[in-house]
């Protein structure tokens, strides 16, 4: 029953995709928050086909923790639902991609138009300058940049990557940083066809201040996300015990 259910909220999700990207047409002469209107919409159809086919909720905790003003949100990140459930809670949202992107028929014109961040990945000593600058551009928009610290999908368990880039962004810009943890590796694992039912949550945690030097932000930093990622991954389990073989043994007892 999961491989169906699996299989038809695949189909339904593509499908998806590609009634939004035609009927956002008209939005790309206007841009900007047309755009991220339909976004949202997509990120809004999604979550409630997982939940409708496939039993998976999503639940949103600490949203108190989202300032009004702009922040980098830095999350942890297992999942294409990642992408969805924080551009969904995270008002003025702005995530950074690569450049190659661009190219791809109509999604690319949705990012142009959508404001968010290029970045030419071939230049790779002044990748993160690009990174700065633009980010700067976008507080001054009071905005909130969306960025993943370790890079790319991490599976449940795997052992954290950090990358500084996050705490440069921060220390040049002055602004605060909200770490954010969540649990979706469970339920949309990456390379994964299933999609187990259960409480999906992401939870935004009290906010890093930019007085700290690198290495202390970036200790902090990851053991926050760290931690409450370990603390809703076993929550999860301790509810449905057949999410335990996603979770695997590193996941839940890393130090």
């Amino acid at each position: 029953m999961r491989l169906l259910r699996s299989a038809l909220f695949n189909v339904c999700f593509y499908v998806v995709i590609v009634i939004l990207m035609l009927a956002a047409l008209p939005a790309l002469a206007r841009g900007g928050d047309a755009i991220e209107s339909h976004a949202r919409r997509w990120a809004r159809w999604t979550i409630a086909l997982l939940d409708h086919i496939c039993g998976v909720k999503v639940e949103f905790r600490g949203l108190e923790n989202l300032p009004a003003g702009p922040a980098v949100v830095a999350a942890k990140h297992q999942s294409t639902l990642d992408v969805l459930v924080l551009l969904l809670a995270v008002r003025r949202f702005t995530f950074i991609y690569k450049r190659e992107l661009d190219f791809l028929p109509l999604f690319g014109a949705y990012l142009r138009g959508c404001r968010q961040i290029s970045i030419d990945r071939s230049k790779r000593a002044g990748v993160l300058s690009q990174i700065v600058t633009a980010a700067k551009a976008k507080f001054a928009e009071n905005r909130r940049l969306i960025i993943f610290p370790e890079g790319t999908r991490r599976p449940v368990g795997a052992p954290p990557v950090y990358k500084g880039g996050v705490a440069r962004i921060v220390e040049a810009t002055g602004v605060i940083c909200v770490p954010a943890a969540l649990n979706s590796g469970l339920f949309w694992p990456r390379h994964r066809f299933i999609r187990p039912p259960g409480k999906m949550v992401v939870e935004f945690l009290p906010p890093i201040s930019s007085g700290l030097d690198k290495d202390n932000f970036m200790r902090v930093l990851q053991a926050q996300i760290e931690t409450a990622t370990d603390r809703l991954v076993a929550e999860a389990v301790d509810t449905d015990a057949s999410l335990a073989p996603a979770a695997t043994e590193a996941g839940l007892s890393r130090s």
